[in-house]
């Protein structure tokens, strides 16, 4: 982006098919950029008629198929014949209409903008709607990503807790393996946090019932179900009921406080079974509790050193936010804020308004650092970089991998999963150039978690990713993950088919 003020002038062809050249080479689309704050621009364009013109006969052609003049053929309609009955205004305020965002797409790749939010455009003059003269005035106004300093990261030293496993933690890894084959005892007693319930619920607004559940079976301290159960149910035998108020998840009344009756019908605890060798050799390919025990102490230990991975970048993007300043654009923030506020039904709720700007202000910093990172590092994101984001987010959110993309490429949001990638590359960058120790002082090994930085291809070299090439890379990521389903059912099918001969055969 250049100086403030100053003018550029734009006549790249390849753009919008109503930008282009003239037949002399004259350029007749000029623009400047104004730099109101420092995630606030303004764009002024000026488009001259000779530009204008592509954009006046497709406006005619589009008139010409939704009137019906007689005598004439629909699409056949003469621009004389559109001027006397629709008139010229018409025809110069659709032409204005379908070009204005190929001008403003244009400005903002020849000045480099980067915009964040949708842009609010206003027509300063409009060309003579008796012969099309004079020029087109626009100023469009737009929030951009704001240009930062980036701080030093390479030699950085970062501080993460030591990797100890106690004997605790182990036994708990254990117990937690050893309820995964334990069995459900009915007692005789009142349910306690870790109990599994059996109880029935009514739910009524004003006296008058307006949902039911019987038979539901529920672990007492979990927080699984509603607001408010877990007290309720804590000292509660088999066969007693008592009342409580909550607030509704769902259905016809969601949100609304509702009167709740719950029955219990039966109380059960979770009967472990005994930590020795017989249970070592079931639940795993180990023939000794002991062996079993040292297994588990070393996924304890990985699971640590994971989370020091994940405590190393946490830590890198602290420091380096706390050496920059990230300006932030208020209109973007109130607009996720607003947002994420109506999606819960809590616009109104002012305590949790400022929780939510806060997170929101802290993600849009983080971003902006990142971004400004991968561009320093000249990150680049493969296609199967983004294939397998694509398929781990769609396994987070329990979809089919193809359908998953499927759904965020009608919604646009492929160049968003793209900068997400391209984020988290540039963050596994930085954090190989810093130096990590232990609380110890012991150099830490992050190899699983870092990465270098791409070779620059001469492909690359001339810009960003665009918007097409996203598009592409989603056609190509849905057929990969179309693919791999395919795969993943057919192994599914081969394995039923030999388990079933083994059966025949025996």
């Amino acid at each position: 982006m250049g100086p403030r003020g100053r003018r550029f002038e734009s006549c790249r062809p390849d753009h919008h098919p109503h930008i282009h050249r003239s037949n002399t080479g004259d350029c007749h689309v000029k623009s400047t950029v104004e730099k109101l704050s420092p995630t606030r621009a303004k764009v002024t364009i000026s488009v001259a008629p000779e530009e204008l013109k592509p954009s006046i006969t497709h406006a005619y052609g589009h008139i010409a198929e939704d009137i019906n003049i007689p005598g004439f053929r629909k699409g056949k309609v003469p621009p004389a014949i559109i001027d006397q009955r629709v008139g010229k205004s018409a025809v110069l305020e659709h032409a204005v209409n379908e070009s204005l965002d190929g001008f403003y797409r244009a400005a903002v790749t020849e000045h480099k903008l980067r915009p964040l939010g949708r842009p609010e455009a206003d027509i300063v003059a409009w060309p003579s709607d008796k012969d099309f003269s004079g020029d087109l005035e626009l100023a469009i106004e737009v929030d951009v990503r704001p240009e930062i300093d980036l701080p030093a990261y390479s030699g950085l030293k970062l501080t993460v807790d030591a990797v100890e496993v106690s004997d605790a933690e182990v036994a708990e890894e254990l117990d937690n393996l050893r309820s995964r084959f334990g069995t459900l005892v009915t007692v005789d007693r009142p349910a306690t946090t870790g109990d599994f319930v059996q109880i029935d619920l009514i739910a009524a607004i004003s006296g008058v019932e307006v949902d039911n559940a019987t038979g539901i079976s529920y672990e007492v301290g979990s927080g699984d179900l509603i607001d408010g159960i877990d007290e309720a149910l804590d000292a509660l035998s088999a066969g007693e009921t008592t009342t409580f108020n909550s607030n509704l998840m769902g259905g016809d009344h969601e949100g609304e406080t509702a009167e709740i009756t719950v029955t219990v019908g039966a109380v059960k605890e979770r009967e472990l079974p005994t930590a020795d060798d017989d249970f070592a050799q079931i639940a795993s390919e180990f023939d000794t509790i002991a062996e079993l025990t040292e297994s588990l102490k070393g996924q304890v230990e990985r699971s640590k050193v994971f989370g020091q991975g994940t405590q190393a970048r946490e830590l890198l993007v602290e420091q380096l936010l706390t050496s920059v300043e990230v300006p932030i654009p208020a209109a973007i923030i109130e607009d996720e804020v607003r947002r994420h506020l109506e999606g819960e039904n809590r616009l109104e709720d002012a305590e949790h308004r400022a929780e939510v700007t806060e997170a929101s202000e802290k993600t849009f910093r983080q971003q902006i650092l990142l971004d400004t990172i991968a561009e320093a590092e000249k990150v680049q994101v493969s296609q199967d970089e983004l294939t397998q984001y694509l398929i781990q987010g769609a396994a987070q959110y329990g979809m089919d991998p193809s359908e998953f993309v499927q759904a965020l490429s009608g919604n646009g949001q492929i160049p968003s999963m793209v900068a997400e990638v391209a984020r988290n590359k540039a963050l596994a960058i930085a954090l190989g150039k810093a130096e990590v120790v232990d609380s110890n002082g012991n150099a830490v090994d992050l190899s699983e978690f870092v990465a270098v930085a791409d070779e620059e291809s001469d492909e690359d070299a001339d810009g960003d990713e665009t918007a097409e090439d996203a598009d592409a890379e989603a056609a190509e990521a849905e057929a990969k993950a179309a693919k791999a389903k395919a795969a993943k059912a057919a192994k599914a099918k081969a394995a039923a088919a030999k388990k079933k001969a083994a059966a025949a055969k025996e």
